[in-house]
């Protein structure tokens, strides 16, 4: 899948090749969407708000990290919210409640994130209409439902639309899949109430980055690392997230030099797979790090980041809310 990523954030023959199935693509997906629209295809409204937060591109752009922002920004302002999501190449028929201690593989790598990290109640399942009745069912004082991605998901109804872009990839060549990575045309950002640029990056919108400079270890959740505690040793770093790059970079910014190695999105690790000879270090994501838990090594380290976002989206949102609750009073 690397690879193929690769040619979508470049030109070469391989998109004129696969362009009349892009072609083919587009139009299904307009279809799609139409038919939701005009009521073909049904589609569900939760009793309480529903903001999706998710991109048009295949691959991460850092939805996650907003999700998580977006959660402590709504419960400081005094809502109760609670997280679906997908869980992808998670183990789940059924919708079913994320925990903290939860199996990565039954739950998924970010809902177990979101789930360890926000304090709220996170429900994960492949049909989010069914999933929100059930988080509503199982915790009836949540006042609002973020969805973590979903944006394509049309057959639940939202009052709020996030979407995400990289700052730094963008759009990559602007072509639908197959041959590019877009799941919809650049021109659906228009219709979003809000979008974030996560990085420096020539887009519009609300800027985002991830900070963090400080490291967790595996083996041993009670020790942390800083920048300085690494200076002078041999360094590894993995990263299975949508841009590894991004994280690579991260490293460098900290004047961290690592030999790097990507791995495809949710990629299931095996201790294997980061048995490098002479390593002293192996740094990797905390997404990473929920899979590589369970068989970490002494010198195994995660990087915790948060998200940084422009305090406008939280305005945005909230003026969006405030008309969905003066609907449910009217």
């Amino acid at each position: 899948m690397i690879w193929l990523q690769g040619l979508w954030y470049r030109r070469s023959l391989w998109h004129l090749l696969l362009l009349p199935v892009s072609l083919m693509f587009g139009m299904l997906a307009a279809i799609r969407r139409a038919m939701y629209r005009s009521g073909l295809l049904a589609s569900f409204r939760l009793p309480v708000p529903v903001v999706v937060v998710g991109n048009i591109a295949v691959g991460g752009t850092g939805k996650t990290p907003l999700v998580l922002w977006l959660a402590q920004f709504l419960k400081e302002h005094g809502y109760r919210p609670g997280i679906i999501s997908r869980g992808y190449r998670a183990d789940v028929c059924v919708p079913r409640e994320v925990t903290p201690d939860a199996d990565p593989a039954q739950a998924g790598d970010e809902p177990l994130l979101l789930a360890r990290h926000s304090g709220c109640p996170v429900w994960v399942g492949k049909d989010r209409v069914a999933v929100g009745s059930a988080l509503l069912q199982a915790h009836p004082h949540c006042d609002v439902l973020l969805c973590d991605d979903g944006l394509q998901h049309y057959r639940l109804r939202r009052d709020v639309e996030v979407a995400v872009v990289d700052g730094a990839r963008g759009c990559g060549n602007g072509f639908l899949l197959p041959a590019g990575p877009l799941r919809e045309g650049v021109g659906r950002l228009n219709a979003v109430d809000a979008v974030v640029v996560n990085g420096p990056g020539a887009w519009s919108g609300y800027p985002m980055k991830l900070a963090g400079d400080t490291f967790r270890n595996l083996a041993d959740g009670s020790r942390t690392a800083q920048v300085a505690d690494f200076k002078g040793k041999k360094l590894y770093a993995v990263a299975g997230i949508g841009n590894p790059q991004r994280f690579f970079d991260h490293l460098r910014s900290l004047e961290l030099e690592c030999e790097a190695h990507p791995f495809p999105d949710h990629h299931p690790y095996h201790r294997g797979d980061l048995a490098f000879a002479g390593a002293d270090v192996v740094l990797m994501t905390e997404k990473d790090a929920v899979k590589c838990a369970a068989f970490a090594a002494a010198n195994w380290w995660m990087l915790t980041v948060e998200a940084q976002v422009d305090a406008g989206l939280g305005i945005t949102i909230m003026d969006k809310l405030r008309k969905f609750d003066g609907r449910q009073t009217a």
